[in-house]
């Protein structure tokens, strides 16, 4: 290859975009493991445990990383297990398209919590994005009865915390630039898997109590869907630029569309579609705020893979 060729990024894209449908698709096995008596924190701490041992013999030089922000790791790994735990009981309960729609607001909240804790500008593409991924939010949870945008179930306070919560760990990996990519994937199991043990003994009922094919379920789930979800889009957003991942991650919404219509009886309204397609859209103009960023106002606009650490983990639960 010559020396100024492009590398290729079909795999990086690939990877990134079987990652994402993974991640739209995982609500099945959940689903089918959950009703072999293993409730959705129980599930939960099973399926990040399994992932983060199996890790271990690859990441585990990364432990010692942990030190270098004493102040910063336990909040990722809160925002982090928080972000997972949530989101795996509202996919369990509530309706698939509205809780991933939901979730992805989280671009929004990322803006707001960089500009609130990083002091970062806020550029006219991201003040669009932020209009209309709200507006679509407010579309989604208005409420006829009381007349005004609020939440219709305990799903949809889970979507909404969990994808805060993404956003809130986005913010605090830009801050910890100095860590690798190692010792975060490492913080964010780690979180899920302690507070969710923090979380057990209140909650008896989701204690998990499994047979044989459950545990076999959970094991699998969490090696070949968990953990290689993972590496699926760590991978992806390290050789692709962020503007570009954030774009082709937008296929988890598809998966996860197409296999609640084929899988369920569940029903997404016209508000819905029309709420989802805002927030798709504000999600996109976040992205390309990214790339300006990323690039400056007046610099070369060339897609190129970013070096910044936040960058890269970007996409990452």
């Amino acid at each position: 290859m010559p020396a100024n060729a492009t590398p290729p990024r079909l795999l990086p894209a690939a990877s990134i975009m079987l990652g994402a449908s993974l991640w739209g698709v995982i609500w099945y096995p959940l689903r089918i493991i959950e009703s072999g008596g293993v409730a959705g924190v129980g599930l939960t701490l099973s399926l990040y445990l399994t992932a983060f041992l199996a890790s271990l013999p690859f990441t585990w030089y990364a432990l010692a990383e942990f030190r270098r922000r004493p102040g910063l790791m336990p909040l990722l790994m809160l925002a982090a297990g928080w972000t997972n735990i949530a989101f795996v009981e509202a996919v369990l309960h509530g309706n698939i398209l509205r809780v991933l729609l939901l979730f992805y607001l989280s671009p929004l909240w990322t803006v707001l919590l960089g500009r609130l804790l990083l002091r970062e500008i806020l550029s006219r593409t991201a003040l669009v994005s932020l209009l209309v991924a709200m507006s679509g939010a407010l579309i989604m949870l208005w409420d006829r009865d009381i007349g005004l945008p609020w939440p219709r179930d305990t799903a949809d306070w889970l979507a909404l915390s969990a994808g805060f919560a993404f956003a809130l760990s986005n913010v605090l990996v830009r801050k910890m630039s100095d860590v690798s990519v190692a010792a975060k994937s490492l913080g964010v199991w780690a979180g899920v898997v302690v507070l969710a043990m923090l979380l057990l003994p209140f909650m008896p009922s989701e204690v998990p109590r499994f047979t044989h094919a459950t545990l076999a379920g959970t094991v699998a789930l969490g090696l070949f869907g968990i953990l290689f979800m993972t590496v699926l889009v760590q991978y992806g957003v390290t050789h692709l630029p962020v503007h570009r991942s954030a774009v082709l991650a937008l296929v988890e919404l598809v998966a996860g569309a197409v296999s609640q219509q084929l899988l369920t009886d569940e029903v997404v309204s016209a508000p819905e579609w029309a709420g989802g397609a805002l927030i798709l859209i504000g999600a996109y103009l976040t992205a390309r705020a990214t790339l300006d960023a990323a690039n400056g106002a007046d610099g070369d606009r060339r897609a190129r893979p970013s070096a910044d650490p936040y960058l890269r983990d970007k996409l990452s639960r």
